[in-house]
C-alpha cells in the first residue's frame, strides 16, 4: 500500500467493528459545513467505501458538493433496516449520495477522493469490518459516470495501492436512506469516542491531502 490515511485496523482494536460502535448519537450538536451553489445543475454520485459515518464525513466538507446522504443500495429487500443490512442477508452496502456542482467538483475527483480514503482491495472489508454490506462499490448513474468510474479504477487507484483493487462498478439501484441518526454523524457527535478516536484522525489526514478541494 503506497498511502495509507489512516490505519483502519485501529476501528477493530479500540471499539471493535463499526457496526457494534452505532449506537444512538449523543446530544451535542455542531454545524455542516455549508456551500451555496451558483446554479442547481447538480449531479449525483452514490458510493460504497464502507462505515458511512466516516465516508460522510469526509465528502460533506468538498466544494462543489450541496449534500450527502447515507443509506443503502444494492440490495434486495425493499426499505431495510440498519440491523437488517448489518445481518449481511439482504445484499445491500453501506453508501453516501452525493448531490454535486460539476461545474466545481467534476466526479472524476469526486471518484479520486473517494479511492485515496479508503481500501478499494479488500474484498468485502474495511478493517474490522467484514461483510458485503462493506464492500467497494461504484454505483454510476449513466454511461458517461461508469467511463469515467473504468478510467479511474484503471488508471488512478493503482497510482495510491499496491493489491488489485477490487472495486464493483455496477449500474445504480433503489437508494434507501439510513435511519435519521445516522445522517450528518460525526458533525452532530464530535465528543463521541468513535468520532475522536476513529473518525477525526482520517478526516483531518483528508484535510490535510486535499486542501485545495475544501470548503471555507
Amino acid at each position: 500500500m503506497k498511502i495509507l490515511l489512516i490505519p483502519v485496523i485501529l476501528c477493530g482494536i479500540v471499539f471493535g467493528s463499526c457496526a457494534q460502535s452505532k449506537q444512538k448519537p449523543d446530544k451535542t450538536v455542531s454545524k455542516v459545513p455549508t456551500e451555496t451553489m451558483q446554479n442547481s445543475n447538480l449531479s449525483t454520485a452514490t458510493l460504497g467505501n464502507g462505515c458511512f459515518w466516516c465516508t460522510e464525513a469526509i465528502f460533506q466538507q468538498l466544494k462543489g458538493v450541496a449534500s450527502v446522504a447515507s443509506g443503502y443500495s444494492g440490495g434486495q429487500v425493499k426499505n431495510p433496516s440498519y440491523r437488517e443490512v448489518c445481518d449481511g442477508t439482504t445484499g445491500h452496502a453501506e453508501c453516501l449520495q452525493i448531490q454535486f456542482d460539476p461545474s466545481v467538483i467534476s466526479y472524476e475527483k469526486l471518484l479520486e477522493v473517494f479511492f485515496t480514503t479508503h481500501d478499494p482491495t479488500t474484498l468485502n472489508r474495511q478493517g474490522a469490518d467484514v461483510g458485503t454490506q462493506y464492500r467497494s462499490v461504484i454505483f454510476y448513474h449513466d454511461e458517461a459516470q461508469k467511463a469515467v468510474a473504468e478510467r479511474v479504477k484503471k488508471d488512478f487507484a493503482p497510482t495510491i495501492w499496491d493489491n488489485p483493487i477490487v472495486t464493483e462498478i455496477t449500474a445504480a439501484e433503489k437508494f434507501y436512506k439510513a435511519e435519521n441518526y445516522h445522517q450528518n454523524y460525526f458533525n452532530d457527535n464530535p465528543s463521541q469516542g468513535y468520532c475522536r478516536i476513529i473518525i477525526n484522525p482520517k478526516v483531518q489526514k483528508f484535510r490535510e491531502k486535499y486542501a485545495d478541494l475544501l470548503k471555507d
